[in-house]
């Protein structure tokens, strides 16, 4: 790190070695007088200094680790001397990356004895997700006359998480992730009888058909028949994330908001009971499970892959949910075979509407085609734009509406 005298300190060096020179041709002992006052100047404001930046220690408190993308973080650093300082004024700057906003720098005067430790704050608001780093932070310092300076890192580095960003949704279609559906997936697997059956308070989105009236007559609050084993049930989402297949920067592009999509999406079953698999382009599973805080760390680290094209899931029996980027008729075609007797839903991205025609000279498909030929097939299609956000969407696939192909592409 940059540190020791400064350009006005060397300066005043290269005048007192001048003066002591001259003073020796010359043979003026007053003028080497001034030479070496000058130079025992600048060397006892440089060990003033050095002094001062060893006796100065900070911390950093980062509240909170983990946020959503816009909302708001605070830094609070506390500044601690061990003793009086002698030195000038300190220069504080904690290191942020420009999806955080930049490095904010602080400039206080030097404590005095009996102070208490110096208490600073900044706010945090982070754009884009992913996992950052927030520091190190440093300390510059320099003596009273600015003869030199030193600088120090008083605290390393904090890690802040930032996840995508989550709508609440509400609503859920009839059976949706249950395995009791009517779109492709097996009721429940019953017996003579009820005898394996048991049953539960309703919830949002449970099939009428498995109200147990009886005990909900005994209860007096409305109940549903469960098996204890579901034959099959939760939901696969499929992520489109290929960077061939989305278009715009930064976080207003097309993939951020389909992860947008994903994870409220996902939060959304999660918190309403239903086993949730996040798979990626390639079929790989991303995250399983019934934790919304894993999944959400899955997608703040999510990155646009090289994948050229589309692998259907594994088949459970569960309902597959897919959000894709740009695809054409052929894309889709594998995910149609590997749903055959089944049903699926997707979402296709209008990535157009993210395209900027003087940025982007890249083809883009047109959605009517795949949509048509997913619909075709029975899936439940609906068209994605950036102005519309994931619960406006959701609603539309709670009401089952067909897809608008009078869309001109």
């Amino acid at each position: 790190m940059p540190s020791g005298l400064t350009t006005l300190g060397r300066c005043l060096i290269a005048a007192g070695v001048s003066a002591s020179v001259c003073s020796v041709v010359l043979n003026e002992r007053d003028l080497l007088r001034i030479g070496v006052l000058v130079i025992v100047l600048a060397l006892l404001s440089a060990l003033v200094a050095a002094r001062t930046r060893l006796v100065v220690h900070a911390e950093r408190d980062l509240r909170p680790m983990r946020l959503s993308a816009g909302s708001d973080a605070t830094a609070r650093l506390t500044v601690h001397t061990g003793r009086r300082m002698l030195g000038g004024g300190l220069v504080l700057t904690d290191s942020l990356p420009d999806a955080l906003g930049g490095s904010p720098r602080f400039v206080t005067r030097p404590p005095r004895r009996g102070d208490p430790p110096l208490e600073l704050a900044y706010p945090i608001t982070p754009t884009v997700r992913g996992v950052h780093q927030v520091g190190p932070l440093t300390m510059r310092v320099s003596d009273p006359m600015g003869l030199s300076e030193y600088e120090r890192e008083l605290a390393g580095r904090t890690t802040l998480t930032v996840l995508p960003r989550v709508t609440v949704l509400s609503g859920l279609p009839d059976g949706f992730g249950r395995g009791e559906g009517d779109a492709g997936s097996t009721g429940l697997r019953r017996g003579l009888g009820e005898r394996d059956a048991m049953v539960r308070e309703y919830q949002p989105g449970d099939a009428l058909r498995t109200v147990h009236w009886k005990s909900t007559a005994h209860r007096d609050e409305l109940m549903v028949r469960v098996e204890e084993r579901p034959w099959h049930g939760g939901v696969t989402v499929l992520l489109d994330r290929r960077a061939v297949a989305h278009r715009g920067i930064g976080a207003q592009a097309s993939l951020e908001w389909s992860i947008e999509l994903v994870a409220s999406v996902c939060q959304h079953l999660l918190e309403n009971g239903r086993r949730v698999t996040l798979v990626a382009e390639n079929g790989a599973t991303l995250a399983s499970g019934r934790d919304p805080e894993d999944l959400l760390d899955v997608l703040a680290t999510l990155r646009p892959s090289a994948h050229p094209g589309l692998v259907p899931p594994p088949r459970d029996g569960g309902e597959l949910f897919a959000v894709l980027g740009s695809v054409d008729v052929a894309d889709v075609q594998p995910l149609i075979q590997g749903t055959s007797g089944g049903h699926g839903h997707a979402v296709l991205l209008d990535v157009a509407a993210w395209t900027s025609a003087a940025a982007e000279t890249r083809p883009v498909a047109g959605v009517a085609p795949p949509a048509r030929a997913l619909a075709d097939a029975g899936w439940t299609v609906l068209v994605g734009r950036p102005e519309r956000g994931p619960d406006r969407v959701w609603n539309d696939f709670c009401r089952r509406l067909p897809v608008r192909l009078g869309t001109g592409r």
